[in-house]
């Protein structure tokens, strides 16, 4: 009987030009990605906003202002990343409270915070490239596999 080996070999691409092109292409380039991924986060912003927020949008924008971190770790706007960390902590705080009582909704504060942070998220992804946002989303991955994220309730990962 063979041991069953943990070994899963690395995918093939038959077309290493056209990625290595794709990469170096800017994503406000890209309607269908930059256009659509802007859409769905104003959409959970503009729901908590009205009330009607629901652990879903949590998620949405808690992975926007991750990758908001992680994008300015790589350079692509590094002086705002400390306002990046005051909408992450709004959304902390907001998420915690939202829990507690059963509703999502930013105070006058946060709502401040988390509208600089995503105004700065937009500006992010109408300067990175697609390579950019690609290693932004990997350190995010690796930052939660490896527990340094902190936690609103299990479900929901923050970074900071």
């Amino acid at each position: 009987m063979r041991k069953k080996s943990k070994y899963k070999p690395k995918g093939v691409r038959l077309d290493t030009m056209s990625w290595v092109k794709a990469g170096l292409k800017v994503v406000a380039s890209l309607p269908e990605a930059g256009i659509l991924l802007k859409i769905k986060n104003h959409d959970a912003l503009a729901s908590i906003t009205q009330g009607d927020g629901t652990r879903d949008n949590i998620d949405i924008l808690v992975a926007a202002m991750n990758v908001s971190e992680a994008l300015a770790m790589l350079g692509v706007g590094e002086d705002w990343l400390e306002e990046i960390k005051v909408a992450q902590n709004a959304i902390f705080t907001m998420g915690r409270r939202g829990l507690s009582k059963g509703r999502f909704v930013f105070t006058g504060p946060e709502m401040q915070a988390m509208n600089l942070g995503m105004d700065i998220h937009d500006a992010q992804l109408e300067n990175c490239t697609v390579r950019q946002l690609e290693e932004a989303l990997a350190i995010v991955e690796r930052e939660i596999r490896h527990h340094r994220a902190r936690s609103i309730k299990d479900e929901t990962l923050c970074t900071v």
